[in-house]
């Protein structure tokens, strides 16, 4: 599931791969911007900012999400390479003399000048994986709402960018805390912060995700993700599935939450 650690990935797999180069190939299947051409024009670089990814060309902007199932793909010129996903997914193709970038079943995928970049994502919080990481002004934010739910804080991306629901139902677990406990009732919301922080770093250069410190794999790459019916690492209480409705969007689908009930009792 793509994470601020993906998409901070991804970015930089781009940006080594188009940033100061021709564009040979433009090809962006959206209908509201298929007659977009940036052929001819160079690349100025790729970076992400929470779970957007954003590229930079001829003063415009690139806009892109993976959302649930999106992905980036970079493929060497040469005898045509099997793309590894099905092509009529494909919604923006980037073509150099060297390489062929493929934007597949991308959540949002937009086009627009580059001092209107703030329309995309000014919104956000600190970025957890950015040069702008305020872990101070994060814990303002997440602290302005004491009665809300810290499992729906910390998916927010208006408090801290990049959190997706495999990285809060593990930092829930790390803090003993169970997702739907109030923020006021949350003791150690710094240390959470930081945890948040730490656990991104960590897994911004792998290419499979691990929270529990060992092989970045299957069951044991998590504590309590997906791991319903399981028994718990630390006391083998079996993990226990719900899901979690966030009152502030009641349009949105409830996200699932795994838990230990003995690690993070319910409130």
């Amino acid at each position: 599931m793509p994470e601020g650690d993906t998409v901070w990935r991804q970015a930089r797999q781009l940006d080594q791969a188009l940033a100061g180069k021709v564009l040979t190939r433009c090809d962006i299947r959206v209908p509201a911007f298929a007659t977009v051409d940036f052929t001819g024009s160079i690349v100025d670089g790729v970076d992400s900012r929470g779970k957007h990814l954003l590229i930079r060309v001829a003063g415009q902007l690139i806009h892109s999400h993976l959302k649930m199932e999106g992905s980036w793909h970079i493929y060497p010129v040469g005898p045509a390479p099997k793309w590894r996903r099905p092509a009529f997914t494909a919604r923006c193709i980037l073509g150099t003399v060297d390489v062929t970038a493929v934007g597949f079943s991308l959540g949002l995928l937009e086009v627009l000048p580059q001092d209107r970049e703030l329309d995309a994502f000014g919104y956000l919080g600190p970025d957890l994986l950015g040069p702008d990481w305020d872990a101070a002004e994060a814990l303002h934010r997440i602290s302005a709402e004491p009665r809300r739910a810290v499992g729906l804080a910390l998916l927010d991306q208006r408090n801290l960018a990049g959190i997706g629901n495999v990285f809060r139902c593990e930092l829930c677990f790390l803090a003993g805390v169970h997702p739907a406990l109030p923020i006021s009732e949350v003791a150690a919301l710094p240390k959470l912060i930081e945890q948040s922080k730490r656990l991104l770093e960590a897994n911004k250069n792998r290419s499979s995700r691990s929270t529990t410190g060992g092989p970045a794999r299957g069951d044991a790459a998590v504590w309590v993700y997906g791991r319903e019916s399981r028994p718990c690492k630390r006391c083998g209480t079996l993990i226990r599935h719900s899901t979690l409705p966030d009152p502030q969007f009641p349009a949105q689908r409830a996200r699932d939450i795994y838990y230990c009930p003995r690690c993070q009792p319910p409130p």
